[in-house]
């Protein structure tokens, strides 16, 4: 059974077709990426999969329970990163982490170690007792990483997870990412920059305009000796 799964989903606002139609399967244990220009539609995909939005067609499955009728029990399962990292500007990034372990039932020492752990393997535990409002955005991006998996999910649907990093910080969380996937988990990826999902992905899908280009793996391209650049223009330029 793939751990996510949509039937034909679509999202209309008004005459614009944000996702159109859009038929995917992700396997567990899959790096899988989700490609495409800015405006293809990977957001209002990740939206829909965490029943932050409904879509206006078709359906969805995120392990097994369909978002646009139970998003509460979807987002209590999944990790989540947003496109815009957004944790509350009058707490701490320590209150916020405590914040986020205790909504995910993460109580007493084991609260305590999972932070610290978090704080320290992000190299951020300096800025633990800093408000949200005056870090940095790189480092509040490190901050929504942590609360993402800070409850160890078995997927997890991350927007543009690395666009704030700098290349120090951006390898180390590739590493991570492979060796959660490597693991059995599955994550589900969004983003428009190539080189990273070329070097990551194990599996991946374009969208453009809404629409569903491609999907397949990535050795498959290394296989044939093709860039995942090269292959993405000629699909894009010639929709």
């Amino acid at each position: 059974m793939p751990v996510i799964k949509t039937e034909k989903i679509a999202k209309e606002y008004g005459d614009l077709k944000a996702v159109d139609g859009v038929s995917l399967e992700v396997e567990k244990g899959s790096l899988f990426g989700l490609l495409g220009p800015n405006g293809s539609g990977k957001t209002t995909m990740i939206r829909m999969l965490t029943g932050q939005i409904k879509p206006s067609s078709g359906s969805a499955e995120v392990l097994g329970t369909d978002p646009a009728k139970e998003g509460i029990k979807v987002r209590e399962l999944v990790g989540i990163i947003p496109e815009q990292e957004t944790p509350p500007s009058f707490l701490t990034a320590g209150e916020y982490l405590s914040f986020v372990a205790k909504i995910r039932k993460i109580e007493g020492t084991e609260l305590e170690e999972k932070s610290d752990w978090w704080f320290d393997y992000l190299d951020f535990a300096d800025k633990k007792d800093v408000l949200c409002k005056d870090l940095s955005r790189g480092t509040r991006q490190k901050l929504m990483f942590a609360q993402a998996f800070l409850h160890e999910p078995e997927v997890a649907l991350i927007d543009e997870p690395l666009i704030n990093l700098d290349p120090v910080m951006q390898r180390k969380v590739k590493e991570f990412l492979k060796d959660y996937a490597a693991s059995g988990n599955t994550i589900f990826l969004s983003t428009h920059i190539l080189e990273i999902a070329e070097e990551i992905c194990t599996e991946f899908a374009i969208l453009h305009k809404g629409k569903l280009l491609h999907t397949g793996k990535t050795d498959e391209l290394k296989e044939k000796g093709v860039h995942l650049d090269d292959f993405f223009m000629e699909l894009v330029e010639r929709s």
